[in-house]
């Protein structure tokens, strides 16, 4: 049986005698969340960015490098913002244009385009930022998941606390609700995931769409778009900050 299979087993176990859920099982459940939705050794792929609003339809494109959590995002359309760029390192964010002489802090929080945060085109790393609780189970589409809520130890976390559906049999994140430190909804998101990878020779599901929708703005649409995957060894020197202006 499969590592997926077994962990699969062992959690509806507990959930059948209502035994509550260690916490490093909820952080296994969470690391392998992450892992399809960018958490891998080198992988790169193109985002597109579409916020469909009152104000009409924009658009972004970015081609995204990733190796674990550390990203490096470069803007490729439209032509005003082509060569910008945003780099994360250990949790750190930088942003970066043509015309700065360097490059300058931002967080994660900060809003990229519609209602996409910059954090949002990131690898998750919920399984570390985030303490979890088990608040039970539920249906998304007729697909059982369990339910987290996700409490951030970071204040460098793109949010303080989300409430999060994680499908039993692929264990990927399906939807999200994104809360402030109050307990203010911010906003919501489902994820698709139609493309594949291989994890220690896991054919594992990858995040192909996410869709964000404002929770008080209910017509404000934000779709990332993930596609034109590559998987490959990435150098350090990308990651380097030092470097990013060239």
């Amino acid at each position: 049986m499969s590592a997926r299979g077994k962990l699969f087993l062992f959690l509806t176990a507990l959930l059948l005698n209502a035994a509550p859920l260690p916490a490093n099982a909820s952080k296994d459940i969470l690391r392998k969340a992450d892992q399809s939705r960018g958490n891998l050794e080198g992988i790169t792929w193109e985002v597109t960015v579409v916020s469909e609003s009152h104000r009409g339809v924009e658009t972004q494109i970015y081609d995204v490098k990733a190796r674990g959590f550390d990203i490096l995002a470069e803007n490729l359309n439209p032509p005003k913002y082509r060569g910008n760029k945003i780099l994360m390192i250990n949790g750190n964010m930088w942003f970066h244009t043509p015309d700065l002489s360097k490059p300058v802090p931002i967080s994660q929080r900060q809003r990229l385009l519609g209602n996409a945060a910059y954090g949002d085109i990131a690898a998750t790393n919920y399984a570390e930022d985030y303490d979890a609780t088990l608040l039970g189970e539920d249906k998304i589409e007729g697909e059982d998941c369990f339910v987290f809520d996700l409490k951030s130890k970071d204040k460098r976390a793109t949010y303080d606390r989300i409430t999060y559906w994680i499908s039993k049999s692929r264990i990927v994140g399906v939807k999200a609700e994104y809360f402030t430190v109050s307990g203010k909804k911010l906003k919501k998101a489902t994820m698709r995931y139609d493309s594949r990878t291989k994890v220690n020779g896991e054919v594992r599901p990858f995040i192909s769409r996410m869709i964000i929708l404002d929770e008080v703005v209910s017509t404000a649409v934000t779709t990332l778009a993930m596609k034109n995957k590559g998987f490959q060894k990435l150098p350090d020197y990308i990651f380097n900050l030092s470097l990013l202006r060239k």
